[in-house]
């Protein structure tokens, strides 16, 4: 987020990350980095340490979620050099609560983030990285289950919603007009989005580990070497979870049949979630902040961007 909470200060944090982790850090300063969650870098005596992470719950998380992905991911980077893990606290576990949310601490490696300018060669070793993920021995995995239990419902409370006026903040109404004139479409990605999780359901026993959100963002260059960072997601899933927002060249780096079927269903699952958030963000109390700002733009292009199918 651009923007640090507005009840966690850097001595709350550095606070907490000596108490679990580390006793000799000396400061915390927060990273205007990624969307979703809070990030702060912890340093000792100067000396970058820790990335120190604030993961929000309820709706796209639990503590118990969150743990098991984390202490799921620290299994698996004892097999793949390319997984960046957190580490256990001293108490044992991988998170503590925090701020209403979770807080997890993992190694700090100067690099760059593996966005900064995308290309075919990137796709490519992404997709070489995420053959060996998804070929991995992971057991205890927590399993991906469909982001909609009623998908007619998830429409009928939206309609409900943008019905009355959103005025508690400057993106209330713009993202209520929106929303509102795109009932329809979202209707149908709902139904559609449920007839595909029912059918990706009955193939559970061919699920593998999957990161969840594996693009550039989620991707740390560091010392000539690729990794792939906040693993909060980790799922045992359909590989196609993985696989549906690469960009051109996947499919030569990737060693392994492939469902187009899927692909939509993770591609229509990011778009809902992501419509899911920012309705309950702006049609609640909210500032004019960098975040909001960010996040209307976000919703405007799930909105308008053309369906998968």
């Amino acid at each position: 987020m651009r923007e640090p909470p507005d009840d966690v200060t850097p001595a709350d944090v550095l606070r907490a990350v000596r108490e679990h982790w580390d006793a000799d850090v000396t400061e915390a300063e927060h990273l205007p980095v990624g969307f979703g969650a809070h990030h702060w870098v912890a340093s000792v005596g100067g000396r970058r340490a820790w990335f120190v992470t604030l993961d929000a719950l309820l709706p796209r998380h639990t503590t118990e979620s969150l743990e098991a992905a984390y202490a799921g991911a620290a299994r698996l980077a004892s097999r793949l050099d390319f997984v960046l893990a957190c580490l256990p606290t001293h108490r044992g576990g991988f998170t503590v609560p925090f701020a209403g949310g979770a807080l997890s601490v993992a190694p700090w490696l100067d690099g760059s983030s593996g966005d900064r300018s995308w290309t075919e060669d990137d796709t490519r070793s992404t997709a070489a990285m995420l053959t060996r993920l998804h070929t991995a021995e992971a057991p205890d995995l927590p399993a991906w289950r469909p982001l909609l239990a009623q998908p007619g419902v998830f429409a009928d409370e939206l309609a409900r919603s943008t019905a009355q006026p959103w005025d508690g903040g400057p993106y209330g109404e713009p993202a209520r007009q929106a929303l509102d004139q795109a009932l329809g479409d979202i209707r149908h990605w709902a139904h559609r989005y449920d007839d595909l999780a029912r059918t990706a359901l009955e193939h559970e026993d061919a699920w593998v580990p999957t990161h969840g959100e594996p693009d550039g963002s989620n991707q740390l260059l560091a010392h000539g070497h690729r990794f792939l960072v906040d693993w909060e997601s980790l799922r045992r899933a359909p590989r196609e979870r993985d696989l549906w927002a690469l960009g051109p060249g996947w499919r030569q780096g990737y060693d392994a049949p492939v469902d187009a079927a899927l692909l939509e269903l993770f591609d229509l699952e990011w778009r809902l979630a992501e419509i899911a958030e920012f309705a309950g963000w702006f049609c609640a109390p909210h500032a004019d902040g960098e975040n909001e700002a960010e996040a209307f733009q976000a919703l405007l292009g799930e909105l308008d961007r053309p369906d998968r199918s």
